[in-house]
Formats: C-alpha cells, sequence, structure tokens
C-alpha cells in the first residue's frame, strides 16, 4: 500500500492514522490480546516510531485484488537489528481494517516488548485522548 508507506516513511503520523478504519484490529507481535480501534492502533504506532532506529521498508507484496499487503522492513530497537513484516488488509472503502506485525529474531522481540512495555501507560492516555477528541 504506497500511501501508508510512503507516510511512514516521511513520519507523518496524521497522514498513517487517516488511513486507518475506526473499526481496524491492530495484532502485536509481542502481545497476545488483539487491539481494536484507531484510537489504540493509532497512539501504538506513534510510539513505535520513537522506538524503532533506521527504520526502512525493504520490499512489499500485495494480493491481486490489491486488498491484501504486506510490507517487509529493516530496524533497530537499542542494540539489537530487527526484521519484520506489516500485513495490512484494506476494507471496502481502501483503509485498513486489519494491521498485524510480524518481527524476528526472538531476541529483538524482546527487546521491542521491553520497550514498548515501559511506555504502555503513555500509550493507553494518548488513545483515551484520540477517542475523546474525534
Amino acid at each position: 500500500m504506497r500511501a501508508f508507506r510512503e507516510a511512514v516513511e516521511a513520519g507523518d503520523l496524521d497522514a498513517v492514522e487517516a488511513l486507518l478504519a475506526e473499526n481496524v484490529v491492530f495484532t502485536s507481535p509481542v502481545v497476545f490480546k488483539p487491539y481494536a480501534g484507531k484510537a489504540i492502533t493509532a497512539a501504538i504506532l506513534n510510539t513505535v516510531v520513537k522506538v524503532f532506529e533506521d527504520f526502512r521498508y525493504v520490499s512489499e507484496l500485495s494480493s491481486e485484488d490489491g486488498r491484501d499487503h504486506a510490507l517487509v522492513f529493516s530496524t533497530r530497537v537499542g542494540e539489537r537489528a530487527l526484521d519484520g513484516c506489516d500485513f495490512l488488509h484494506l476494507d471496502e472503502n481502501g483503509l485498513i481494517d486489519r494491521f498485524m506485525v510480524m518481527v524476528r529474531p526472538l531476541s529483538a522481540a524482546q527487546a521491542l516488548a521491553a520497550e514498548m512495555g515501559a511506555r504502555f501507560e503513555e500509550i493507553a492516555k494518548e488513545a483515551e485522548a484520540r477517542a475523546v477528541a474525534s
């Protein structure tokens, strides 16, 4: 999904949020339970951009109907190199309604879990503020 990729690469989080459906479901690589809703997903993504260093997409795959996309990325979390993939599904309006992230290796996933876990209170507050504002 070119618009999403370009927004992420430009650091334009408002544009990223505009591409999310209200009912988007975000599946984290480090938490069992999915997160439902635009506000929490936007808050998570806003924090991830602060945790990831030297982030770059390295390839993109799309389904024939253009509704499913896989964006492969490379980044670092602290000293740990991390490879991952954003799996996006678009609803009938062209908005992201399913967003699943997978990462490797385990040591980098653990570093990501620790960083995001330490910031979860901030994420929850930001999500609440976003929900109230919309």
